[in-house]
């Protein structure tokens, strides 16, 4: 069979819409090419998010896997965060997890944890995709196929084991999965662990019907609201594939920058490290919240891999990514969002400490924005955007990741996703009319260069 291959690998793994780009045939090939990775017979364990595609997508990967000789254990449908430490914990070769995290309901992926539960380097996916480009598959005997599916408790075991019985004040929390892969998951965990929990969205259902995959200000309208109305203390809400959790109170989101800063700040206080590993999209408000204890914040390349492979370079006391992304080096270094979320939990006694913390903070504005753009056109629009950056007249040009511009007392970043077909434009300063003028310039020129280029 013949196939017109793609470059794999985007920002967090292998993405794209079903049927279309991300075909069952493409599914087989990339299986294909990490089994080809793989030592011969190695045993490797799988697990899906919600989606709707999530039996048509995990049928291509196993049959692959297994035509290469490797063999399959299928977890079922788990968070990421349980598929990458059940990967260490277990003794699996490597753990697949199949899932489009935040991404709309038509699109799946394929994300790949080594042995040792951290995500893959750059550098073994770049192994991967130099098989797949030439075709260089390898065929064994085939391998086996096995189902264990009742594994839910061993992550609990594991999580609990690191927090005391006593640790929690007992507050009342709102748990919204939002449909995704913690459904019946997150909230039974926070049960155990002595929260009086109120479910939210916790059917699993791959349409994501109670308010989409990504978490943010504008889809967590109606948590806030349900919140209110149960009286709860706080909102842990997750993404589709747990790797990603945010946080809500009564008054509403309490956004992005501000927990990664406020939980940076304790876990700080907790290890004695002070170092936090983050990315070029990071706000300086995780800056201001560890400056008083000697913390210095190291920024990276965008994805939860990266921030891992700079945290164990740096020796963090955390990586995070600003949309709630935590590597908790003591876990492992692996997107751990429920580790986090009751981390954060054990370091308060009310709700309220999370907004008080911030009130001697002086807060600057902060706001993302994006561009639709092909695929195929957004690294040209970027390649043109270095070109003209100067244009911004910014005091200092950074393009480890994306263009990001440093001005006197703000700061913007244009960046193409490296997870859905659009360009992002991301801008912070101490006004919000100053903010909101950033955004303005940076998504013209965007718009100026697709104009030409298409």
């Amino acid at each position: 069979m013949s196939i017109n291959r793609r470059r794999l690998f985007g920002t967090s793994g292998i993405r794209g819409i079903v049927n279309q780009e991300f075909s069952t045939d493409f599914c087989g090939e990339a299986a294909k090419a990490i089994a080809a990775s793989l030592p011969l017979h190695a045993t490797v364990c799988l697990a899906t998010d919600t989606r709707q595609s999530r039996e048509l997508v995990k049928n291509a990967v196993i049959s692959g896997l297994l035509s290469s000789g490797i063999n399959v254990v299928d977890l079922g449908i788990l968070p990421t965060p349980a598929l990458a430490l059940l990967t260490r914990e277990i003794g699996f070769d490597t753990g697949i997890m199949i899932t489009a995290s935040h991404n709309p309901p038509e699109f799946n992926g394929i994300k790949l944890f080594n042995r040792d539960s951290s995500g893959y380097s750059q550098a073994q996916e770049a192994d991967i995709e130099e098989i797949y480009l030439g075709g260089k598959f390898t065929r064994g005997q085939t391998g086996s196929l096995k189902r264990l599916y009742d594994v839910k408790q061993r992550y609990f075991s594991f999580i609990k084991g690191k927090f005391p019985a006593s640790g929690f004040n007992n507050l009342k929390l709102v748990v919204d999965p939002g449909n995704g892969a913690a459904s019946g998951f997150a909230s039974d965990i926070f049960a155990q662990m002595g929260f009086n929990v109120i479910p939210l969205n916790d059917e699993p259902d791959g349409l994501f019907p109670g308010r989409g995959p990504e978490p943010n200000e504008d889809s967590l309208l109606g948590t806030v609201e349900f919140l209110k109305r149960e009286d709860g203390d706080l909102a842990v809400c997750f993404d589709g594939d747990a790797d990603r959790v945010v946080f809500c109170d009564r008054e509403g989101f309490l956004g992005f920058n501000e927990p990664i800063a406020f939980i940076s700040n304790r876990i700080i206080r907790e290890t004695g490290k002070k170092t936090i590993a983050t990315t070029v999209e990071t706000g300086i408000v995780l800056d201001l919240a560890i400056a008083d204890l000697g913390g210095k914040v190291v920024r990276g390349k965008v994805g939860d891999a990266n921030v891992a492979y700079l945290a164990h370079e740096v020796d963090a006391a955390l990586g995070v990514e600003q949309v709630g992304v935590y590597i908790i080096p003591g876990m492992g270094y692996y997107p751990d969002s429920i580790f986090a979320a009751l981390f954060l939990l054990s370091q308060i006694k009310y709700a309220g400490e999370i907004r008080q913390f911030f009130q001697h903070i002086h807060k600057p504005f902060f706001r993302k924005s994006k561009i639709s753009c092909p695929d195929e056109l957004k690294y040209l629009v970027m390649a043109q955007l270095q070109d003209r950056a100067y244009l911004f007249g910014g005091n200092e040009i950074n393009n480890l990741d994306g263009v990001r511009l440093e001005f006197d007392g703000s700061w913007m970043l244009i960046r193409a996703s490296g997870t859905e077909p659009v360009i992002r434009v991301i801008a912070e300063s101490m006004s919000e009319s100053g903010t909101d003028e950033l955004i303005r310039k940076g998504t013209e020129q965007v718009q100026s260069i697709m104009e030409v280029i298409r």
